[in-house]
């Protein structure tokens, strides 16, 4: 009997283990801060609107990230990205804080729009005619409330800027069902996505 609880109780510590590793084995974690000071800074001032996202990099030391805003226009996307952010390689093994992306508008006609990550950050671009005539903006993040994995090699979205110039902005689209958000493209004049992808350097 002895001998049986001694495997029983071996067998049970190599789960744990290995269930323990498994568990701190991700490259990197998303979620949103629901409980963000940034923003309410924003909002309270009236000065734009922010995405405000904890973001934590497990396997900083040998991870590009790529953090961009595509922009479509009246269903067609513009070549170039609105904005891009791309780092990587840190002298850490973990990096972890805020990603936000940023769009500073005091006025209607010119907006500033910015990305930060942790460590690294893009200056306050300006952005002329990004807001059209009499029409409705939204602003939605693209995730849910909880902790989301990332991997290689996979293109996330995370928020959804959008303007439409009817009377009213469309609700309920599923951000991560690629036909609703073709639909939502086709439906408003200006579209903004919110994307980051991962990369493993090739040395590892």
């Amino acid at each position: 009997m002895k001998k049986h609880y001694f495997s029983y109780s071996l067998i049970f510590i190599l789960l744990v283990t290995m269930v323990s590793g498994c568990s701190n084995s991700s490259i990197a974690t998303i979620q949103v801060n629901s409980n963000s000071e940034h923003m309410e800074t924003l909002e309270d001032l009236n000065l734009g609107v922010l995405f405000d996202f904890d973001f934590k990099l497990n396997e900083a030391d040998k991870t590009w990230v790529n953090i961009w805003i595509e922009k479509y226009e009246d269903g067609k996307k513009v070549d170039e990205p609105l904005e891009q952010l791309s780092y990587g390689l840190s002298i850490n093994k973990v990096d972890e804080g805020n990603l936000l992306f940023g769009m500073i508008n005091p006025d209607k006609e010119v907006r500033s729009i910015f990305l930060s990550a942790p460590n690294v950050s893009t200056g306050p671009k300006i952005i002329e005619n990004l807001k059209s005539p009499d029409s409705f903006e939204a602003w939605d993040y693209a995730i849910g409330d909880e902790k989301l994995e990332l991997k290689y090699g996979k293109t996330y979205l995370l928020a959804v800027y959008r303007q439409s110039k009817g009377s009213e902005v469309r609700t309920g689209y599923d951000y991560q069902n690629e036909q609703e958000l073709q639909d939502l493209i086709n439906e408003h004049n200006i579209v903004c996505l919110l994307k980051i992808k991962l990369e493993e350097d090739k040395q590892y």
